[in-house]
């Protein structure tokens, strides 16, 4: 848990931080105060306004201290009235303390005039702030808040493979170096420097020595003007042409010589700038996420599926269940769990308001339904009971109230997730009018040729071309040269769909457990699913209705008394994608025989100091192995790789791009002398 802030607030409702002894802004107008020290002095108005609108892209700021989000919101609030369409803002602002979302919707009430940004803000504000990279979208903007030390968040951004575009503006904003000194030091001016480039400029409301100094050896030409209000000066920077220090990161973050030069694409692998068209190929969660992340960023997208309609596979299901398992301790699988329930949460949340065919966000209860899992969720808690707006611990009483059912079990209870309709929400995702989709075509192949892959049917007629493709159909990715090599393995599930009964009607939320049952939707509950490995008969069976519904009755016993018959039911049967490691796999496509000779010392040596980079098919790339969480991993994987192919910064820390990298199954079983 991150610690955080300690506010306190005047006679006029301002804030004030008790740990620093520090205001987050000017007493007399902070918004002012913003707009002038860190928007006037970068010149923003201006070069927003001189942005190419033919040639559209993204502009990236970065903030020391995101404190009270009054900078997000002037800089949001400014880019919506100069930024050319089509164009993207990236805000990247790093906290250790962050507030809670009551002291953030107080301090921004002072600023009525930003009130429609302020709620939207609000609204998609981490429900659990927890250490890390959060991203929130508003449209052409995007935030990700990294709540960490300063330079320790910032250093997350210096990837191993680091060919985003450079931060063109910095607002250098934490409480003043006279109070808090351990912000403002050499490591965090020399990751500014790193992560700038030739025109980047700076902006700070200190005019203090050791900023002075600190961005003059990050390579700043540095120049003092006047501050404002009362406040004599304040300091502007610039990144002069070939003024950036030598090449080559600090010591201490030199990537690792035997988990990180696979993730440097080589240079003859690098996308080239060009038109910005895509294939997806695969209709369902994953690709229809891919092809609205990227038509949002301004790409021209062929989504390419298969069946006769989207969402014909595995995401077919008439519900589906926004769930994910956290873990108690910072571990990979939990941390990534997390990201992507609340990643995934914020971009539903406007769906199910909009749009009343694609589900309900009514809650999740996880029922304690052994002492095993009981233990479990005490756990979570110690780390997760502050967040109440994410979790809250509940009582078989209380459980039982809130869902309208008679429950034996206590629960933990997320009142932001709920259950969706996946066909509804793949045809939501895909109604972009950058996004064409061309149904009931097999791809069977994908031929390189020249810059553009083409997408070719088992006739080998062209069915689309572009310079970027996108693997996003699950299993039938092994069916490509280019990804056979992945381990991937279908899981059969079947769902049971009851017709709702008296007192199953009235179920208000979902339940989750060993199994799930959702509140009825058009008559009928949706229940599951059964767990088959290596089981591929699609026929819906009896004996796994029978299996459903023994799992109903240990989450409870009370709805078993509907009298359902297993003969009686219908049911659908999808096979998930999953992976070894049950994470997806998401990002660039590997050339696995250059893999293998480029990394084969690591065969004897598990750290052996090759430096060589990956090579990689250029601007190919595969989003799959969602499992049974589809619903959850895809919006977070979608922006991932969207990002990837944009070259944007990441919305997830680098140890959780490494988890999902394509690449490393490969660099596995290497180590462990398999291949």
């Amino acid at each position: 848990m991150p610690d955080a802030a300690r506010i306190a607030w005047d006679d006029k409702g301002r804030p004030w931080c008790r740990r620093f002894g520090d205001v987050y802004f000017s007493r007399s107008d902070g918004l002012a105060e913003s707009r002038y020290v860190f928007l006037h002095n970068n010149h923003l108005g201006e070069r927003w306004r001189r942005l190419p609108a033919q040639r559209p892209g993204t502009f990236t700021l970065a903030e020391t201290g995101f404190g009270t989000g009054l900078n997000f919101l002037a800089a949001w609030d400014l880019w919506r009235q100069t930024a050319p369409a089509g164009w993207q803002l990236q805000f990247i602002s790093v906290e250790k303390f962050p507030l809670d979302r009551a002291d953030l919707a107080a301090a921004l009430a002072l600023w009525p005039q930003l009130q429609e940004l302020a709620t939207q803000l609000l609204e998609a504000y981490p429900a659990a702030a927890s250490g890390g990279f959060h991203r929130r979208r508003f449209g052409p903007v995007a935030l990700t808040l990294i709540v960490a030390d300063a330079a320790a968040g910032l250093g997350q951004l210096l990837t191993a493979d680091r060919h985003q575009a450079p931060v063109d503006a910095w607002l250098l904003d934490g409480f003043a170096p006279a109070r808090n000194p351990d912000m403002w030091s050499p490591a965090l001016f020399a990751l500014i420097g790193r992560l700038s480039a030739d025109g980047t400029t700076a902006a700070t409301f200190s005019a203090a020595g050791v900023v002075k100094r600190g961005l003059r050896s990050a390579g700043f030409e540095v120049e003092k003007t006047t501050g404002f209000g009362s406040k004599r000066d304040m300091l502007r920077a610039r990144m002069p042409p070939a003024a950036r220090p030598g090449a080559g990161r600090p010591a201490a973050a030199q990537p690792d010589p035997v988990t990180e030069p696979w993730l440097r694409i080589h240079s003859a692998d690098r996308l080239a700038p060009g038109r910005r068209r895509a294939l997806v190929i695969g209709g369902g969660l994953a690709g229809c996420h891919s092809a609205r992340a990227l038509a949002r960023r301004g790409w021209q997208v062929t989504l390419l599926e298969r069946g006769a309609e989207l969402a014909a596979g595995a995401s077919g299901n008439r519900q589906g269940i926004l769930y994910a398992r956290l873990s108690p301790t910072p571990q990979i699988p939990g941390e990534f769990n997390l990201a992507a329930l609340l990643y995934a949460q914020h971009c539903y949340r406007p769906l199910w308001r909009r749009y009343r065919d694609i589900g309900r966000q009514c809650g999740v209860l996880q029922l304690a339904y052994s002492e095993r899992v009981a233990a479990q969720q005490r756990a979570l808690m110690a780390r997760f009971g502050h967040y109440r707006e994410f979790v809250r611990q509940l009582d078989a009483a209380a459980a039982a109230e809130l869902a309208a059912t008679p429950l034996p079990h206590p629960a933990l209870y997320f009142p932001g997730a709920g259950w969706l309709r996946p066909a509804v929400l793949c045809r939501r995702l895909a109604a972009a009018p950058l996004i064409r989709v061309v149904s009931g075509c097999q791809v069977a192949s994908l031929h390189r040729d020249g810059r553009r892959w083409l997408a070719l049917d088992p006739q080998q007629r062209q069915l689309g071309e572009a310079e970027v493709a996108v693997i996003a159909n699950a299993c039938g990715a092994a069916d490509f040269a280019q990804t056979g090599y992945l381990p991937l393995r279908p899981i059969r599930g079947q769902v049971s769909y009851l017709p709702a009964s008296g007192d199953s009607a009235a179920l208000r939320t979902v339940l989750c457990g060993e199994g799930y049952l959702a509140p009825a939707a058009e008559g009928l509950h949706s229940l599951g699913a059964t767990f088959n490995l290596g089981d591929a008969s699609g026929a819906v069976r009896s004996r796994d209705h029978r299996a459903n519904l023994d799992t109903l009755a240990n989450l409870s016993p009370a709805l078993c008394g509907a009298g359902w018959q297993p003969g009686q039911l219908e049911g659908r049967v999808g096979f998930r994608c999953a992976t070894p490691d049950y994470l997806p796999i998401v990002g660039p496509v590997p050339q696995p025989a250059a893999f293998v000779e480029a990394y084969a010392a690591l065969r004897s040596n598990a750290r052996a100091a090759v430096t060589a980079p990956g090579r990689y098919w250029p601007g190919l790339y595969v989003n799959v192995g969602h499992g049974s969480r589809g619903l959850c991993y895809t919006p977070l994987s979608a922006e991932l790789l969207a990002g990837l192919i944009n070259a944007e910064y990441p919305p997830l820390a680098p140890p959780l791009q490494r988890a999902l990298h394509p690449a490393r199954f490969i660099i596995r079983d290497l180590i462990r002398n398999k291949i």
